[in-house]
């Protein structure tokens, strides 16, 4: 089997819950969502430059945890949960658990796959925002909270007060607060740090009681906005 893998990368969580935690990145590459504030739009294409045998894909794996003493994989993209790269994200989940692996994945909230979320230790799952351009399925969010509820948290990066406001209004409709709820402000290509985007949300956070964590993306505000791998 060949691998879409854009990149394999050592980096410290930069946003969520598991802010602060090393952990060892699986990109993988291609995606037809199209977000229109993508920050990894270079993920998009899918191309036979990226492919790799597994038997290369578990080298980089090996060098990246320092030999198996970092023992953290996020699989993320690209959109690992388009169903072409089902088999690719099952045979790497399958490989490494046994080898007592913490596997997390990057969801869009565009997919709920069973048989990849029932092996998984955490699920990061995407509200997209009006500011995507992208509309967010309800009715899957719903599933997550009654399939998952105990491993996985739910993150929208906010744009704007229309984007503050749309995560709210669907944490209402949910009337469930029982996974971790995380409001991200947007931290964009090219952009000097928003810090009063940053402001506007806390703020917005307080008004409706602190119902959000509030939580930056870390390795922007270290490395720029714009450095890939990080």
């Amino acid at each position: 089997m060949q691998f879409s893998i854009n990149s394999i990368y050592r980096a410290t969580e930069g946003e969520g819950i598991w802010l602060g935690c090393p952990q060892v990145f699986i990109r993988f590459q291609g995606c037809h969502i199209g977000c229109l504030n993508c920050d990894s739009k270079d993920t998009w294409e899918s191309s036979n430059q990226f492919m790799m045998s597994f038997n290369v894909l578990k080298q980089k794996v090996e060098e990246e945890t320092l030999q198996g003493r970092i023992k953290r994989l996020s699989i993320t993209g690209g959109d690992p949960l388009h169903p072409k790269f089902k088999e690719q994200v099952l045979e790497i989940v399958r490989y490494y658990k046994p080898l007592d692996y913490w596997i997390n994945i990057e969801a869009a909230g565009t997919r709920v796959d069973e048989e990849i979320f029932n092996e998984l230790d955490y699920i990061s799952y995407d509200i997209k925002t009006p500011s995507t351009g992208v509309k967010t399925s309800k009715p899957l969010l719903e599933k997550m909270f009654k399939l998952y509820s105990d491993k996985f948290q739910i993150k929208a990066v906010i744009e704007s007060r229309e984007d503050f406001d749309y995560v709210h209004n669907i944490r209402n409709e949910m009337n469930n607060a029982s996974a971790p709820w995380i409001m991200t402000p947007a931290y964009n290509l090219n952009e000097k740090f928003p810090e009063k985007r940053f402001l506007e949300v806390i703020s917005w956070n307080e008004e409706i009681g602190g119902l959000f964590r509030v939580v930056g993306q870390q390795h922007k505000f270290l490395h720029g906005p714009n450095k890939k791998n990080i």
